[in-house]
């Protein structure tokens, strides 16, 4: 592990100095390399991204279908924190097959990638880098936002960040960091490690990942999938999402599962996947 770690190491050093880059000046999104990946669909293209995220080189993963995409983009946004919940080629080719180029940022600190991630902190900038370099491919008219389970979060930061998003779709997703810390005991002690202490102590820097607080500044139309028995990121989480964006007036539409968790049955879930992309593509928002 010492030995792959100095490897990785040397190889970001290089890349580094290859591409010029520093801790100035940096166009965040802009693409550093990109390297040719494995596809489980004969009819998407699957590269791994070398791109700058606010002056980290970060990684990512690009799935392009080989048909046209009539100028849609996709900004996958994953669940989880490290090797807990990584991007899966076959999902992201998964929603390339449906008509997309789709983006999915590994986040800092993984896979090769500087930095370490904080949880929706300062690590939404690799979403919001993310966005810009899906906005640099040529071809590209609409940007949408998905996040998944903790991507919840990433997803409706990075729609408050771009108001020109054509839409943005959580599934499982958190909205309110601390009402996770207070559900999920299980992720108390990564949260303080990560986040720096408990909501009690730094009430600040859960309030600064929670997006509720900021929705008046969103503009993007908002779908909200949830299983209602999901015990990972509770229906609550949803629930607070559609009152406080139908307290705005902000256009929401939502999609309760009560049968279902936070993970959806393999054909129920390939059928949500059909049907939310259908809802991406109905919303007329362009640049």
């Amino acid at each position: 592990m010492n030995a792959y770690k100095k490897m990785m190491e040397v190889h970001v050093t290089f890349i580094r100095k290859l591409a010029g880059v520093g801790t100035m000046n940096v166009q965040s999104g802009r693409i550093i390399a990109s390297q040719n990946f494995p596809s489980p669909n004969p009819m998407v293209k699957l590269k791994i991204i070398t791109y700058d995220s606010n002056g980290l080189i970060v990684k990512g993963m690009l799935a392009e279908p080989k048909g046209s995409t009539d100028g849609e983009a996709f900004l996958y946004l994953r669940g989880g924190i490290k090797n807990v919940g990584k991007v899966r080629p076959a999902r992201i080719a998964q929603f390339a097959a449906e008509g997309f180029t789709v983006f999915a940022p590994f986040y800092r600190g993984n896979q090769g990638g500087e930095g370490n991630e904080d949880f929706a902190g300062e690590d939404r900038e690799d979403a919001f880098s993310a966005f810009k370099l899906l906005q640099s491919l040529p071809g590209v008219r609409r940007i949408h936002i998905f996040g998944f389970s903790r991507g919840g979060v990433m997803a409706l930061l990075t729609a408050i960040q771009f108001f020109e998003a054509a839409s943005v779709v959580t599934w499982g997703g958190v909205s309110d960091m601390e009402l996770t810390y207070g559900e999920r005991k299980d992720l108390r002690r990564m949260m303080k490690r990560v986040i720096g202490g408990t909501p009690a102590k730094f009430p600040e820097r859960y309030h600064f990942r929670t997006p509720l607080h900021e929705l008046e500044k969103i503009s993007t139309p908002v779908l909200i999938i949830h299983g209602v028995n999901d015990l990972n990121v509770s229906v609550e989480h949803a629930y607070r999402l559609e009152n406080r964006l139908k307290a705005l007036e902000k256009p929401v539409v939502s999609w309760y599962f009560h049968q279902y968790t936070h993970y959806f049955p393999p054909a129920v879930n390939r059928k949500v996947v059909k049907d939310l992309t259908q809802w991406m593509k109905s919303q007329g928002r362009k640049w």
